[in-house]
């Protein structure tokens, strides 16, 4: 029972920290954008070790080839077409595709 618990709390601890590497990414991107890059593969690494997933939200903010921290205008382009957007890393040209809505059911 206590092997659970600690787990779970390990990995609540692991969330948080990966939600606090992404917001130092986003603070860190304008000055220095190696070291966005840089909390980007450390919350990645944590992710993995702790056998969690990475949220929605934060996981659309990097280019999954080469883990850049994704800023749409500065070293990503954004699109839409045929009901997708589709992001286009400018580090690696890796291009992200995610569907825009769905359509509701009759």
């Amino acid at each position: 029972m206590a092997n659970i618990t600690r787990k779970s709390a390990s990995r609540r601890l692991a969330r948080e920290r990966i939600e606090i590497l992404f917001a130092r990414a986003a603070e860190f991107y304008p000055e220095n954008p190696l070291w966005s890059n840089r909390c980007v593969e450390l919350a990645r690494k944590i992710g993995m070790r702790h056998r969690i997933r990475i949220d929605r939200h934060l996981r659309r903010q990097f280019c999954r080839r080469c883990n850049t921290y994704l800023v749409p205008g500065s070293n990503a382009r954004v699109r839409i077409h045929r009901g997708r957007v589709v992001v286009t890393c400018l580090a690696c040209g890796h291009q992200s595709r995610y569907p825009v809505g769905r359509r509701p059911r009759p």
